[in-house]
């Protein structure tokens, strides 16, 4: 069976961030006045986008997705949670994409719990 457009979307969020690829991720996912929005700051326009998922990335030490626990689409947004392994350890996250013309055009965010690697931990 054919994956929907938000899962197909989602994957390619997905492979974006593990490889590290915050070029390739704002040029390919974001509208270039998108806005991305957490309790603690709001981040717009690809430039500042393309510096805040790099210095995102660097203070997590890299993502890999462990699993995605719940998932919903609409016909304009895409809304999850998720659980990814990061350096600094295991962090369990909700993100609602809403998107226009194929883009995301705002990027709600935020982490639900962090399980913090330990010595001797892998």
């Amino acid at each position: 069976m054919a994956q929907s457009f938000g899962q197909e979307f989602y994957d390619r969020q997905i492979k974006y961030l593990e490889s590290g690829d915050v070029d390739g991720l704002i040029s390919n996912q974001y509208l270039p006045d998108a806005v991305l929005v957490s309790f603690d700051f709001t981040v717009r326009g690809h430039d500042a986008l393309v510096d805040h998922f790099r210095n995102y990335l660097d203070r997590l030490g890299g993502i890999k997705l462990r699993s995605t626990d719940k998932f919903t689409e609409i016909e304009d947004a895409i809304f999850f949670e998720a659980t990814v392994d990061a350096g600094i350890g295991k962090a369990r996250v909700y993100d609602i994409f809403m998107l226009k013309d194929g883009k995301i055009q705002r990027h709600f965010t935020g982490v639900l719990g962090i399980e913090p690697t330990t010595a001797g931990q892998s």
